[in-house]
């Protein structure tokens, strides 16, 4: 397990029983789709989201019985995400290893990445209400429909940071946010305080996909754990390229209308990026975010609770490596 929540012992402790949740969930008779999704599980992941949900049930009644299957739910749930986005990107890397499509082929990683979300509906059954079954059910369909319009955006150089924004609120701040209503509304919180938690999931979304964005034209494939300039070579344009293009620059698009780009120039886009304000912007955008989150956290029942979230929310988005 990734060590972003050692300084944390009760949270970290919640993690490990998740843990044993999701392994205890992904036996099956087929080895090789049980191995690989272990491998998956032990690659070293930060697990935000169920720590979030777990984070949120705490300004409740924490009921072990209920958070640790809710929280093993949304873990499987975004690794089963994971598996079809490495098919669909044909991505090679994943937290610095080796993608199940790469590995075991696309065919097995369609059927893992399956296998994945029929688990998650089976503890859901076990262990959750039909609320709660149909929150996780919707948010699933927007994030296919995030993952729909990223697809048919594809080396569309008219992006605007409108449909960028509306595309990432469903990828990736969705399921942040369910993580935090979910564990709110699972311990008993008012629904204020648990819509309010799910706004503070929204906005880490947010912010956090922002940044993930920008370095992949500022971070390091041993940082970040994946290919840098990947999503440039798909033709996936993200918030730095984006507000570069609005401005018409004629370098950029003479070379992104080249039929494939190399690595001098994935480099050259990079540097137009920089040196356009792409990355500045995207960071003051990033910014935004972050800080609507804090001004929420801030007005959260004070405890350690409390304190947990400020601390692991500025290590997580106050990141620019």
């Amino acid at each position: 397990m990734d060590k972003f929540w050692s300084e944390y012992p009760v949270v970290n402790n919640d993690l490990e029983e998740v843990i044993k949740i999701i392994k205890k969930n992904i036996k099956c008779k087929e080895k090789l789709v049980e191995n690989a999704i272990l491998e998956l599980v032990n690659s070293g992941g930060k697990l935000l989201r169920p720590a979030f949900l777990i984070i949120a049930a705490r300004f409740g009644e924490f009921k072990e019985d209920e958070i640790y299957p809710l929280a093993a739910v949304l873990e499987m749930l975004h690794m089963a995400t994971l598996v079809h986005d490495d098919i669909v990107d044909d991505s090679k890397l994943r937290r610095g290893t080796e993608t199940v499509q790469s590995k075991y082929g696309k065919d097995y990683a369609v059927y893992i990445g399956d296998f994945l979300f029929c688990r998650c509906f089976k503890i859901l059954s076990e262990h959750s209400t039909l609320k709660n079954i149909k929150a996780d059910s919707n948010v699933m369909s927007r994030i296919c429909m995030g993952e729909i319009e990223q697809f048919s955006s594809k080396y569309n150089k008219q992006v605007s940071v409108k449909r960028y924004l509306k595309r990432i609120s469903s990828k990736t701040a969705e399921l942040f946010s369910l993580s935090f209503y979910s564990g709110a509304a699972a311990s008993g919180c008012d629904e204020r305080l648990a819509r309010k938690l799910s706004n503070i999931g929204h906005n880490i979304g947010m912010a956090f996909q922002i940044i993930d964005d920008i370095l992949d034209y500022t971070g390091s494939e041993e940082v970040v754990g994946k290919s840098i300039g990947t999503d440039i070579k798909q033709g996936l344009y993200t918030l730095p390229l984006i507000y570069v293009l609005e401005k018409k620059n004629s370098n950029l698009s003479s070379i992104l209308d080249k039929e494939s780009l190399e690595d001098k120039d994935i480099k050259e886009i990079a540097d137009i990026v920089k040196s356009f304000g792409g990355i500045e912007k995207s960071r003051a955008l990033a910014e935004r975010y972050t800080n609507k989150a804090f001004n929420l956290i801030n007005t959260l029942p004070e405890g350690e609770n409390k304190n947990i979230l400020l601390k692991t929310t500025e290590k997580l988005l106050v990141r620019f490596y």
